[in-house]
């Protein structure tokens, strides 16, 4: 048989996972891609496109299913655009990341000759997410999560395996003010209507929790009673904040703040320092597993105490205070000026005075400091997907630290900047996978590299 075309219905052996968790089969040497299929599954499957290099097939049937298959708890896994590997063993869910892990380093970053330490497994596979974001659509309303493939689609989410009992409390409540109160709806086209996104945090370690309601207008009157309903029925709300925005753009910031019952903040516990986190500001998804990503970090700089340390794309400062603790200073550099004055604000709470923040871009304030004359032992990085700015990599290649502990969140991007410290002279020693997001197909990774002599 040729290379097969769309509308070919033909049996297929899955033999690998892709980036983002599509199955993989071959026939003669063509690649076709498999939603929802598992390495070890045997399936039949009609093409649905047929590129030159590759094409995408659906499941008519599973014939054979592989032993990694599991039945998915959630009802709306499929459907949902959000977690992709429910119906994958968790077993096999860490497999697949170390596996993906180690090919892009060998792969894009021509590394071998490393350490590959076990992945970290999560100890929480669901209910972990201290943070979800909520799209609200139609008439009923619908509260939920985008339809896989169609951004177009939101499905009413009851409850969401990934969040916990709290969280999923206040979202069906919200949901019921929002139907028994008649509350408007935005609407892309017309620009009429009022609720647009709510989003619903908990501190995993203080049990207070947040509701943001993403708005269209300031409408403080209407949403006020909604708050203190919402209060009533679920007494670990401690703030409930209205963003506006009026934009046609749909992302859930607004560009004003109206704070409608508690505080504008609650508070998180992490590594036993104590944190704010802002309906805006950005704080780690998962919290327990985020305070073990963070020790292997601290472990990894190997600190005496004497040290001053970096840390680059420090965010609101976390990892900056978690290592001010053990070193002599650490500057952080961040380029989102309200990430900084998180961070600032969390060192003054923690009582550390060891750190300084900067705001800016990496490439430019890093060079900066250096003419001023500061150097530094250790250099903790954790960039953001597209990885290190080229410029910014140069700048710590001149730097020249002693060791360079980077957190990836993008295993390609750690591959090739890694590959291209270790051409300017560092050594990979090891990188240890960290599971921060189990049923998807994210992946965490940290990589200690050490300059070599």
């Amino acid at each position: 048989m040729g290379k097969p075309r769309r509308g070919d219905v033909l049996d297929l052996t899955i033999d690998d996972l892709a980036f983002g968790g599509e199955g993989v089969g071959r026939v003669q040497g063509y690649v076709l891609f498999v939603r929802g299929a598992v390495p070890g599954d045997r399936v039949r499957v009609k093409v649905v496109e047929a590129r030159s290099r590759f094409g995408r097939a659906v499941i008519e049937a599973v014939e054979v299913p592989s032993a990694d298959r599991v039945e998915p708890p959630c009802a709306y896994f499929g459907s949902c655009g959000g977690c992709r590997l429910q119906h994958l063993s968790y077993a096999a869910q860490l497999g697949f990341k170390a596996k993906q892990v180690r090919d892009c380093l060998e792969r894009i970053g021509g590394l071998g000759d490393f350490e590959l330490r076990p992945i970290l497994a999560a100890p929480e596979p669901f209910g972990y997410r201290n943070k979800m974001e909520f799209t609200v659509a139609g008439a009923g309303p619908a509260i939920g999560l985008h339809a896989a493939e169609r951004y177009d689609v939101v499905l009413d989410i009851e409850r969401c395996l990934l969040q916990s009992d709290t969280m999923n409390g206040l979202l069906a409540e919200l949901r019921a003010q929002a139907r028994s109160r008649r509350l408007s709806v935005y609407d892309q086209d017309s620009g009429e209507g009022l609720l647009r996104f709510a989003t619903v945090r908990e501190g995993r370690r203080t049990g207070e929790a947040m509701v943001n309601i993403v708005a269209a207008a300031p409408d403080v009157e209407t949403l006020t009673p909604v708050a203190a309903d919402l209060r009533a029925r679920v007494p670990a709300l401690a703030s409930v904040v209205l963003n506006v925005n009026a934009k046609k753009a749909s992302v859930a910031v607004g560009t004003e703040e109206h704070l409608l019952l508690g505080r504008d903040h609650i508070r998180e516990s992490l590594g036993g320092l104590t944190f704010q986190v802002s309906a805006s500001s950005f704080f780690q998804t998962n919290t327990v597993q985020a305070e073990r990503l963070f020790a292997v970090v601290e472990a990894a700089c190997e600190f005496k105490g004497t040290e001053t340390v970096m840390d680059l794309y420090s965010g609101t400062g976390a990892i900056s205070l978690l290592l001010a603790r053990r070193s002599r200073w650490v500057y952080g550099i961040e380029v989102a000026s309200a990430a900084v004055a998180d961070a600032v604000r969390n060192a003054r709470e923690n009582g550390i005075e060891n750190c300084t923040f900067l705001p800016g871009e990496v490439r430019h304030v890093l060079p900066t400091l250096m003419r001023d004359g500061i150097r530094a032992d250790v250099v903790v990085a954790d960039p953001p997907r597209a990885g290190f700015h080229p410029k910014a990599l140069n700048a710590l290649a001149t730097l020249g630290p002693a060791r360079i502990v980077y957190v990836s969140c993008n295993p390609s991007t750690l591959a090739r900047d890694v590959g291209d410290l270790v051409r300017q002279g560092y050594r990979l020693e090891w990188v240890e996978p960290v599971d921060m997001f189990p049923q998807t197909p994210h992946i965490e990774a940290v990589a200690r590299l050490r300059r070599a002599p």
